[in-house]
Parts: structure tokens; C-alpha cells; sequence
């Protein structure tokens, strides 16, 4: 009985091909939205959390808060208060700046330049696994000597940078002494790591720090030491919210917050178009009962039950919504790739697409129920015509 409505249904279906098309692609546009932005939003969160897995559970991180108008930096005196912490193994101070960085007769681009003591620097980026693709890491009391991100090496200029050529920052020269490997997104790869003594004589630093990060010894809870260090610089500034101390699980969870409330507002953006598409196959199906009332009136005079009238329009509503599910699911699939061949083209090689396929069974068995649901005052009407009203 089942096969016989299924059939009844399709050639319904494709009677009013043109119409039934034009029915369906209000779900197919909602469910890819959906499965394209569930996609590229699962590989941005996997993405980040392979950063911050590289990073290590174990490191603080001090920034300062100048860029809120706060007049106090960060200064090396904080830095020399957190080497004297017993609970901290080792510190690495960090200076951001940026300028325009020459090479040759090549046009100069503006750059990040981050200041680094190498010591502490080389344990950081080992420990994270970022290797060097040329050359070598910084040397302790190493001047005029730079790293350079991958993409200088190899997108900035006319010609390929490599170990041994020379920039020119501030009107002087500073030789290229290691080449890092790709991390995967292009502010890391974009940026220049030099001294930070050459950083505060360049650019007349003489005390401040921009970010700050500390490695825990092992045994020691990283929220108490976070505390601790709070407590610790609260005690010497005027200013007590010109820093902030955070630990990788803090900075995991601000950025899933942040990324939740993006995938919120665009889904449901996404849903808007589910409701369209839901309410474009109860229009189709009321036009149908409508245009085939004659048709009903006859099926209930020869026998047919109110059950059969009414399972022949819920399975044609639900052959859209399956339709419509799986071309989207198919589409939304393909937008979230050619996101991540984009990404990459700019430089993101971290994001990571990975298709969930219980997330797509479960965006399947959604579509299917919206063009259940949405045939159901259809079908409930149909369900109610009279036989004698009907033939008329």
C-alpha cells in the first residue's frame, strides 16, 4: 500500500515538475547554508584547538591592555618579576611592532616585527612544533639578524628570500639568519622575529612589553599560578585592568564563546531560509489539493479512507523535503570545501573540513520533517473535502 502512495506521489511530483523545482530550492538553499556553515565552523574550532594543543596546557600568557587607552604598559619589570616567580620555569617577552621592511631594490611591504629573547623564544617554538624550514633559530646576544615568516620567504617580494640575504628595517640592514616553516595562517607566517634589544633601539622601546609568556613547572595548578601572578602585578600598577593574564583554556573557551555566537546569528540566518522553503511546500501542496479536488472527490467515492488521501500528500511533502536535503547536503558539502580552498589560497591551511556524517543523516532527517510538517494543513484539508462537493 506504501509503494502505491510512494508512486502515486512522484508522478504527482513530476506532473508540475517546474513547480515542484521551484518548491524545493528554499530548502536546498537552507540546508546548505546549515551544512556549510556547520562545516567551516567545526574545522575553524578544530583548527584553533590544534593551535592552542601546539602551544601546551602549561604556558601563561600577560598581555597588556594598552590598546583600550590605559596609559601603563607592560614593562621589563614585570617580565624580571615573573623569572623570580618559583612556580614559573622560564619567560618569554614579546614586543609588536610593524613597518615597512625592504628587501633589494624590491618594494618594501609593511610587516609585523616581533621582538623576542631567542633563548626562551627557541624552547617555545620547539615545544610548539614549529620547525625551521631554512636556516637556523636566533642566537642569544645575536643583533642585526632577523627570521622571517614563510610567506616573506616566498610571497612578499619579486624574488625568494632566503638564510644569508639581507632586509632593511629602519634604514638598516639586517641579515636573514633562519626561514620559519609554515604554521598555517597568514599573521604567523607574515611576520619577522628579531632581538628585542634591536626592537628598543629601533624603535625607541626602552621598557615596554607588549605580551608576555611563562611556562609553569610541572605540579603546579595553572588557575593558582594564574592568580598568584595577578595578584603579584595588581600589587605594582596604578592601573588594575592595564593587563591580563589568561591560560590557554581561558583563551580556548573566549574563542569557542565568540565562534558559538557567530554560529548562532548565521544559523539562524540559515533557518530563515528553512522557513521560506517550508512554507513554499505548503503553498505547493495547498495548490495542489486545490487543482485536484476532483481528483480526491473520486478516490473517496470508489473507497479511499481519509488515512490514504492524507498519506499521499504527507509522502509527497516529505519527497521534497528528502530531495531538497540531499541536493543541499550534497551543495552545502561543496561550499564548505571551496571555503577551505579559499582559505588556503589566503594563507589558512590550518582550517581543517571534516563532514560529520551523523551531523548530515541529522540535517537529512530535519529537511525530511519540515516538508512533513509543512504538508500537513494541506493534507488535513484534503482529508476534509466532501466527495459529492468535490466532484462538483
Amino acid at each position: 500500500m506504501i509503494k502505491d502512495y510512494l508512486t502515486l506521489a512522484i508522478k504527482n511530483i513530476r506532473h508540475r515538475s517546474l513547480r515542484s523545482w521551484l518548491t524545493v530550492i528554499g530548502i536546498i538553499i537552507g540546508i546548505a547554508s546549515i551544512v556549510a556553515l556547520i562545516s567551516v565552523s567545526q574545522g575553524l574550532e578544530n583548527a584553533i584547538k590544534i593551535q592552542f594543543e601546539q602551544m601546551g596546557s602549561d604556558k601563561l600568557y600577560i598581555m597588556s591592555n594598552s590598546a583600550t587607552g590605559l596609559s601603563e604598559y607592560l614593562t621589563q619589570a614585570d617580565v624580571d618579576l615573573m623569572e623570580s616567580l618559583p612556580e614559573i620555569e622560564w619567560v618569554s617577552p614579546y614586543i609588536m611592532v610593524s613597518d615597512t621592511v625592504e628587501y633589494g631594490n624590491y618594494k618594501g611591504f609593511m610587516s609585523y616585527i616581533l621582538g623576542v629573547d631567542p633563548a626562551p623564544f627557541e624552547k617555545s617554538m620547539e615545544e610548539a612544533a614549529y620547525g625551521i624550514e631554512e636556516g637556523r633559530y636566533l642566537e642569544p646576544n645575536e643583533r642585526n639578524s632577523v627570521m622571517i615568516g614563510y610567506r616573506i620567504s616566498k610571497d612578499f617580494y619579486d624574488k625568494e628570500v632566503h638564510v644569508n640575504n639581507q632586509l632593511k628595517i629602519k634604514d638598516t640592514k639586517i641579515k636573514v639568519v633562519g626561514i620559519m616553516g609554515e604554521i598555517g595562517n597568514p599573521q604567523d607566517d607574515s611576520q619577522i622575529y628579531m632581538n628585542i634589544e634591536d626592537i628598543r633601539s629601533l624603535f625607541n622601546k626602552t621598557t615596554e612589553v607588549t605580551m608576555i609568556q611563562a611556562k609553569v613547572k610541572p605540579g603546579y595548578d595553572m588557575d593558582l599560578v594564574a592568580d598568584k601572578v595577578t595578584a603579584k602585578l595588581e600589587k605594582k600598577k596604578e592601573e588594575k585592568e592595564s593587563f591580563m593574564v589568561s591560560t590557554p583554556e581561558q583563551l580556548l573557551k573566549q574563542f569557542g564563546d565568540i565562534l558559538m555566537l557567530v554560529q548562532v546569528i548565521l544559523g539562524g540566518i540559515a533557518s530563515i531560509s528553512l522557513l521560506v522553503g517550508g512554507i513554499g511546500i505548503m503553498n505547493s501542496m495547498y495548490t495542489a489539493v486545490l487543482q485536484r479536488t476532483r481528483e480526491i472527490g473520486v478516490m473517496k467515492s470508489v473507497g479511499a479512507t481519509n488515512k490514504a488521501i492524507s498519506s499521499i500528500f504527507l509522502i509527497e511533502g516529505s519527497l521534497f523535503g528528502l530531495v531538497g536535503g540531499l541536493i543541499g547536503i550534497g551543495l552545502g558539502t561543496l561550499i564548505a570545501y571551496l571555503v577551505k580552498y579559499a582559505a588556503e589560497l589566503a594563507g589558512y591551511s590550518i582550517l581543517a573540513i571534516r563532514i560529520n556524517v551523523t551531523m548530515l543523516l541529522f540535517v537529512l532527517i530535519f529537511s525530511v520533517g519540515i516538508g512533513l510538517i509543512s504538508s500537513w494543513l494541506p493534507a488535513r484539508r484534503a482529508v476534509k473535502l466532501k466527495p459529492v462537493e468535490a466532484l462538483k
